[in-house]
């Protein structure tokens, strides 16, 4: 149907005819003359319709934004002083000799050019939104991004294979999406959260270096990084280690990053390392950005013997914490930027956010600015100043609480500062943050959780130092996992795997799943465990997430055709949606009632 996309269209072809199809992104009528920049994937054309050709010309008329043409025309330059320089097709126009509407459209619900039109319109109306060139070109780089890293792994020996879609509802930390079985009434699959447990079972069935671009289904509460649905690259490796494992993908992502958006990531070195223990009490949070300077800094011990309660309890408290975050030039903050900051704090637990200005600190607490330098003795506050390393002109502001509400309320602070006050690096800062508890403690259950997932391998060298570590507390056992964190966002996150069938029995017994509830939800995976299983471990990276990072977009809705809206609802297919009574009937399902609400 045609001899050339639109945006290949260029001097090269000058004086030639051409023949190109598109959809029209905007027509002119200029007293006689009608103008249509015709657009494809490639880009857009100018094209120039005169009434010379009267029957074409009365087609240019009847166009409209978003019909589907095919032209033919004939190459020329474009008159002087109407080029444009920022289009590949800008020193040229077509003269329109034929056109041919293969399909009229409806006026389309917004323009393509608008730039404020709502999300929901644009999930609406997708395969419109994916007309503009900016969806086009995420879309294209996550191709390439796919691509790039199938090509690397294939070439270090990887080999790609497909696990089940349909498979048992397994312990992975989130809500399974259950599907009810026709054949087996009363029971259901479970769509994969990942393919953890059948990835471990190639490495026991001797394929050494597994790898697939696997879709992924968690029934959770979501985020601008998180959908219902999603692509992960899944891999696996034998006989490796940590060390193996994070160099081996730190090559692919730096191949991946040069190929992709000529970026030397890392600058060409090692990416630095970092406990979770040092992330957690530096940064608040186990995946730092380092592309912001700002530190929390550790004050329990300067506070716990002042007489201001609401420092010095939590100071006291081996579960409390309190520190301080120093904000270079922060004194030009406002009160009400610094009542804003407060409200933005109240979102992760506290209760509120204390403040120091550095006015004048050679005076003393009298250089001080802050409703609370009165509960404190000057030794105390020259002795938060010298550990803060606060200057003149400075700001410290605190937290006092758990330390998991500290360190989650600084944590987001410190990223919503730096954004305020124009201090994040414009650079890539990858890193990979190690040396994970294994195991967490969940207050309101009571019981313990695995801080990944319950196939993680301890540090310990032996069952009888893991069980030592364990009879002394589980919480300080720390386990064997990696996470790749980038700019503040983590891609790509593993371990290395338990491989002895009575290890594995012991971190679910930590766990308080028993042998008959382990036998029911994965004695396949127990039972090959007893058969020869090697050392092993893997990684799996958010292929949305990291391609969001890639191209900058605001989340991962805008790198993925068609994603759910936050509320897991598809608008384009309006889904989920009901079922016929048969189809429930076929599934031996039957709806419940939904609850009958009061009149108010």
């Amino acid at each position: 149907m045609r001899t050339h996309p639109c945006g290949a269209i260029t001097r090269e072809q000058l004086d030639s005819t051409v023949t190109f199809c598109g959809w029209v992104h905007r027509r002119r009528d200029h007293g006689g003359v009608i103008f249509i920049d015709l657009r494809d994937h490639t880009g857009l054309v100018q094209v120039v319709f005169d009434p010379d050709r009267a029957e074409t010309f009365a087609f240019a008329e009847e166009v409209r934004n978003e019909f589907v043409l095919r032209i033919t025309g004939k190459v020329r330059l474009r008159p002087e002083g109407t080029v444009n320089p920022d289009m590949t097709t800008g020193e040229i126009e077509v003269l329109g000799y034929e056109l041919e509407i293969l399909n009229r459209a409806a006026t389309p619900p917004f323009q393509l050019d608008d730039s404020n039109v709502s999300e929901e319109n644009r999930l609406r109306y997708r395969y419109i939104d994916m007309r503009r060139p900016e969806m086009q070109e995420r879309l294209r780089l996550r191709a390439r991004v796919v691509r790039q890293l199938r090509h690397a792994l294939e070439d270090d020996g990887f080999i790609e294979v497909e696990t089940p879609m349909l498979t048992r509802a397994t312990p992975e930390g989130a809500r399974d999406y259950l599907v009810p079985s026709r054949n087996h009434p009363g029971e259901f699959y479970a769509l994969p959260q990942s393919p953890q447990l059948f990835k471990q079972l190639l490495m026991m069935g001797g394929i050494d270096r597994y790898y697939q671009v696997a879709r992924c289904f968690r029934d959770e509460d979501l985020r601008a990084d998180r959908q219902p649905e999603f692509t992960q690259l899944d891999i696996e490796m034998s006989f490796i280690d940590e060390k193996t494992i994070m160099s081996t993908m730190e090559n692919m992502m730096k191949v991946l990053f040069k190929d992709v958006l000529d970026v030397e990531l890392g600058g060409g070195n090692d990416f630095p390392q970092m406990t979770y223990a040092d992330a957690m009490n530096l940064y608040g949070s186990d995946k730092p950005d380092l592309r912001i300077p700002l530190v929390l800094t550790e004050l329990s011990d300067l506070v716990e013997g002042v007489d201001f309660k609401v420092f010095a309890e939590p100071a006291k408290n081996p579960k409390g914490r309190v520190a301080g975050l120093r904000v270079p030039g922060g004194n030009k903050l406002s009160r009400k930027e610094i009542d804003g900051f407060t409200e933005f704090v109240g979102r992760y637990g506290a209760k509120g956010l204390a403040y120091i200005k550095c006015n004048d600190i050679a005076k003393g607490p009298e250089g001080l600015q802050s409703p609370i330098v009165k509960f404190f003795p000057a030794e105390v506050l020259a002795a938060i100043i010298e550990r803060t390393g606060a200057q003149d002109g400075d700001l410290i502001f605190f937290g006092a609480d758990k330390t998991s509400v500290v360190e989650a309320a600084l944590g987001a602070l410190r990223i919503e500062v730096a954004k305020k006050l124009d201090m994040v690096e414009d650079a890539w800062r990858p890193l990979w943050v190690v040396d994970f508890p294994m195991f967490e403690f969940d207050e309101r259950e009571k019981r313990w959780h695995a801080l990944h997932h319950p196939f993680t391998a301890p540090s310990a060298e032996s069952i009888e130092e893991w069980q030592t570590q364990l009879d002394e507390d589980p919480g300080k056992v720390l386990s064997r996992a990696y996470d790749m964190v980038l700019n503040g966002s983590e891609v790509g996150g593993g371990s290395i795997r338990i491989h002895s069938s009575e290890m594995q029995q012991k971190a679910l017994d930590v766990l308080g799943i028993d042998e008959q509830e382990a036998t029911d939800k994965f004695g396949f995976l127990l039972e090959a465990l007893k058969y020869g299983a090697p050392p092993h471990g893997g990684v799996a990276f958010g292929i949305d997430r990291l391609v969001m990072l890639m191209c900058g977009a605001e989340s991962i809705r805008d790198v993925m055709a068609f994603p759910k809206t936050q509320s897991a609802s598809c608008l384009l297919t309006n889904a989920p949606s009901p079922v016929s009574e048969q189809q429930m009937k076929d599934l031996h399902l039957r709806a419940r009632a939904r609850a009958v609400q009061p009149d108010a």
